[in-house]
């Protein structure tokens, strides 16, 4: 435990669909017919920034949601189906002033390009406050839709051989080549390429745009992107890693890694592994945040919570399992467990509501003011941008002729 006074947390919320929990749609509260509306995600952001919260994350993904890593489940009592992640962050960014909008992109079947596009798009629309979440798909039927590459089923189990964990590698590497295209992307437009000059009749100067001439195993660009660089310059890079291999793509490519310690010792470790990691690829000067995800089911007492989840869980017909921890309890016994895992050296957490429409207020109205009775979160915004709030500097061009000044 730290002897000095731990600096304030950061807290992001992931949401994805009615809640975590795979019954979650069946409660009253959860609004399973608007589910794909904007109205239902604008109103659950909106909860966020009234709670301060430096950014909330949208899931995606290339197949209908099932907990089976290589084929659909077939089950049909649970929700099934996504409104697109960025779209739905770039719908929400006008009606939102102050938290970053972090949606997921799929870097193995989609192509660095667009998705460079997209984010600067939606950090345009956002006013700097853009992000994306970097995920992989390792499973066959979403190969399918894309007809590119065949990748043979897999289980979690053949994962964890040497097989399948240098399977694994190769696409953790695919997706740290995506980022250095999407972040070189970014670049290729000096921020004053822009010249606007009616009386010379010059729009933008040439001279200002760059070819990135990436060349590597997986990908071939030469760019310039057709998008501006955006607002904060590179928007926020995050991924999700629960073991050595995405430890890596956080530490070499990501602003924020999303981490899932189940208690203080395995945080110590898991902190360690990235520290090294990060050292050896060579950005140990770089402020890389770490942040442990877990899954909550917040009430005013730890029985109402703890019932809520066996009664979700008796719906469900099975208890629900996470690689997150689960945490049922209070306001405040939750407050003790993030400043007790903020003590091993996780500068915040992503939380992820059990039930959106239930925990996510909770969250803001509970969780909040308890850290901020604790001087241990912000009492208002104190910044402009995504990276502004978790102390991130704008970097400069790296194409530019002269280094700009944060």
């Amino acid at each position: 435990m730290s002897s000095t006074p731990l600096s304030p947390l950061h807290l992001a919320v992931a949401l994805d669909g009615t809640g975590w929990h795979p019954a979650s749609w069946r409660e009253q509260v959860a609004r399973p017919r608007d589910l794909f509306t904007a109205g239902y995600w604008a109103d659950l952001v909106a909860e966020a920034e009234r709670g301060l919260l430096d950014f909330v994350t949208f899931e995606d993904g290339l197949g209908l949601q099932s907990p089976h890593y290589s084929e659909l489940d077939g089950r049909t009592d649970q929700v099934r189906g996504r409104l697109d992640a960025v779209l739905t962050a770039s719908r929400i960014a006008p009606l939102t002033r102050h938290i970053g909008l972090v949606p997921t992109v799929i870097a193995t079947h989609t192509e660095p390009f667009h998705i460079s596009k997209a984010t600067a798009t939606l950090d345009y629309v956002s006013t700097g406050r853009a992000g994306l979440r970097v995920q992989i798909s390792a499973r066959p039927h979403e190969a399918d839709h894309f007809g590119r590459r065949t990748l043979p089923p897999i289980s979690l189990e053949e994962l964890r051989t040497p097989a399948g964990q240098e399977r694994l590698t190769d696409l953790f590497d695919e997706a740290a080549d995506h980022v250095e295209v999407v972040r070189r992307l970014w670049d290729s437009w000096e921020d004053d390429a822009e010249i606007r000059d009616a009386a010379s009749g010059r729009f933008i100067d040439r001279d200002k745009l760059h070819y990135i001439d990436f060349e590597g195993r997986h990908f071939s660009v030469k760019g310039p992107s057709i998008t501006p660089r955006p607002p904060q310059g590179q928007p926020l890079v995050t991924a999700l890693g629960h073991q050595t291999v995405p430890y890596r793509l956080i530490a070499r490519q990501t602003d924020v890694g999303y981490v899932t310690p189940h208690d203080a010792e395995q945080a110590r470790a898991i902190v360690a592994e990235i520290r090294a990691e990060q050292e050896a690829a060579g950005r140990a000067g770089e402020l890389l945040h770490v942040f442990g995800d877990l899954v909550v089911f917040l009430d005013d007492d730890q029985a109402a919570a703890e019932d809520r989840r066996a009664r979700l869980d008796a719906l469900a017909g099975e208890p629900y399992t996470s690689d997150a921890r689960i945490f049922a309890g209070t306001p405040a016994q939750l407050a003790d467990l993030l400043q007790e895992l903020a003590a091993q050296g996780l500068s915040g957490f992503r939380l992820r509501p059990a039930v959106a429409g239930h925990d996510l207020p909770a969250i803001t109205r509970g969780l909040v003011p308890e850290l901020q009775r604790r001087g241990a979160f912000r009492t208002a915004y104190e910044a402009d941008t995504l990276r502004g709030l978790l102390g991130l500097p704008r970097p400069a061009n790296r194409y530019a002729a002269t280094t700009a000044t944060a």
